[in-house]
C-alpha cells in the first residue's frame, strides 16, 4: 500500500476512535456505493441525528487547510451517497454532514472536528 493510503487509513481510525471518545456511534466505516463512498458514519450522541463525516487527513498544512479538499463535487457525491445509505437502511433521521481533520505523521496528530460543515445540496 502507498504511504498517502497508510497515512489516510491512520487518520479514518484517528477519527473514529475520537468520535467514539465523544460519544459517537460509529454504524459504518468507508461505507460504499458504486463509485462513491463515506468515510464514516456515526449517531450522534443525541440518538436523533445521522452524521456523515469526511476526513482529510495530512501531514502538514503547509499549502492548505485539509478542509478545503472538500468542494462543490464532493459535497454533491456524499449527499448521494448519504442519501443512499439512509434508503438502503430505512433510516429515518436528521442528516448532519462534518469534516474532521487530521494533521500528523501517523503518530501524533491534531484533530479539528468541524461539525456542520455543509448543508445538504437541494435539487
Amino acid at each position: 500500500m502507498a504511504t498517502h493510503n497508510d497515512l489516510g487509513t491512520w487518520g479514518e481510525r484517528v477519527a473514529a476512535d475520537y468520535l467514539r471518545e465523544k460519544g459517537y456511534s460509529i454504524r459504518h466505516q468507508n461505507w460504499k456505493i458504486g463509485h462513491r463512498d463515506l468515510d464514516i458514519v456515526a449517531s450522534a450522541p443525541d440518538g436523533q441525528t445521522l452524521v456523515v463525516v469526511e476526513v482529510k487527513t495530512r501531514r502538514n498544512t503547509d499549502y492548505v487547510a485539509p478542509e478545503t479538499a472538500v468542494d462543490w463535487r464532493k459535497i454533491r457525491n456524499l449527499a448521494s451517497a448519504a442519501n443512499a445509505y439512509m434508503q438502503r437502511y430505512r433510516l429515518d433521521f436528521d442528516v448532519r454532514f462534518d469534516i474532521i481533520t487530521v494533521v500528523g505523521d501517523g503518530t501524533n496528530a491534531h484533530i479539528d472536528h468541524l461539525e456542520d460543515a455543509f448543508p445538504a445540496p437541494m435539487w
